[in-house]
This record gives structure tokens, C-alpha cells and sequence, in this order.
């Protein structure tokens, strides 16, 4: 038997006595782990496949695609992203939380890609990263004392969100330095027009 063939024999749906969960996890784990090598925009079941140690076809059984893969992947940085923002005090609290999380990973600007063009239509994946955006934001307006029981108050936490994600694309890029920015210098910037508008 060649080696290539006795590495196919070793993958398998699940490794013996693992749950199917337990099995999710190592899969979202060795995604995270090519995500890191090669992109997240690069990352391909095969890839993540080989890196779990699963035959490419069983990964159909957690993920039915690469889009499914990177929603999971950034809805679990959403929830890494809201812990963090729950222990912070403030709009630069909450910021440095969130900007933290953001700069680590990719994940989102890939998974943004991967969501449908119109909401509804991406099944489970999207149902969960959705339900944990909300958590986020929930943590963000937590953090930053800014209540979302109006549509204004909602639309100031989606607002400075929104900040916060193109300031870290920009900072993950080196754009942000590039234009000459730095990151304290566009916080402050936000948190006075923040606080000046309520």
C-alpha cells in the first residue's frame, strides 16, 4: 500500500469515540490554523480536511461549504469579541477590546464575503453569526453606556461599530499609518464625538 493511501485510510468522519461536536470543534480548529497559514480567504475544506486529519468528503457532515466554514469561524470571534467587550469600561475600553479580537483574525472580512447578498438566505450559518453580531453589539452598547431601547440608540452602536471595523482593516493593513493615523489619535477622535453628541 502506497503512503498516500495509508494516509487516506488514517482520516476518517470522525475520529473513534469523539462526538459530533467534539469533532466540530477540532474541524473549527484546524480551520483556524490553515486561516492562519494561508488566509482566511485562501482556506479550503481540503485543506482544513488534511489539517484535522478527516477525509475532505466527511467535513460536508459539519460544514456544507466554505462560506459555512468562515460564518462558523467569525461567529466564534464575535463571541470572543463580546466577552471581551463585557469586561471593558467605555468606548475606549470597548474599543480596545474589540480592536484587539479584530486585529488577531481575518475571519471577518472573509465571512463578510461569505454572507448571502440578501439576509435569510444562508441558513444555520448565517442564523448563528447573526445571533452572535447582535451579542456583540449588545456587549458594545453595554460597554459604552449607550442604550438601544431607540432606533437613534441603536444606530449610535452600529455607528461606532462600524468605526471600529474599518479602523482595524485599515490598522490590519497598514493603511491606518499609512494615511498617517494612528489608532489612539482616531479613538479619541471618536470617543469626543461621542460624548459631545449626548
Amino acid at each position: 500500500m502506497s503512503e498516500a493511501a495509508i494516509d487516506r485510510s488514517r482520516r476518517k468522519s470522525r475520529p473513534q469515540g469523539a462526538s459530533k461536536e467534539d469533532s466540530r470543534v477540532s474541524i473549527l480548529a484546524a480551520a483556524r490554523i490553515v486561516a492562519a497559514r494561508d488566509g482566511a480567504r485562501d482556506l479550503s475544506l481540503r485543506s482544513v480536511a488534511a489539517e484535522a486529519g478527516f477525509a475532505p468528503a466527511a467535513l460536508y457532515g459539519y460544514f456544507r461549504s466554505k462560506d459555512e466554514l468562515l460564518l462558523a469561524l467569525a461567529a466564534d470571534d464575535l463571541t470572543v469579541m463580546a466577552r471581551a467587550m463585557r469586561g471593558a469600561s467605555g468606548l475606549a475600553g470597548a474599543s480596545a477590546a474589540a480592536l484587539s479580537v479584530m486585529g488577531d483574525t481575518e475571519t471577518f472580512a472573509a465571512a463578510s464575503a461569505a454572507l448571502p447578498r440578501q439576509a435569510g438566505g444562508g441558513g444555520d450559518a448565517e442564523r448563528l453569526f447573526n445571533g452572535r453580531m447582535i451579542a456583540a453589539l449588545k456587549a458594545l452598547s453595554d460597554a459604552i453606556g449607550r442604550p438601544t431601547v431607540s432606533r437613534e440608540g441603536q444606530c449610535d452602536v452600529v455607528l461606532v461599530a462600524a468605526a471600529l471595523s474599518g479602523m482595524a482593516m485599515l490598522e490590519r493593513s497598514g493603511r491606518l499609518s499609512a494615511l498617517g493615523f494612528t489608532t489612539q489619535e482616531v479613538l479619541a477622535r471618536l470617543d469626543t464625538h461621542f460624548t459631545a453628541a449626548h
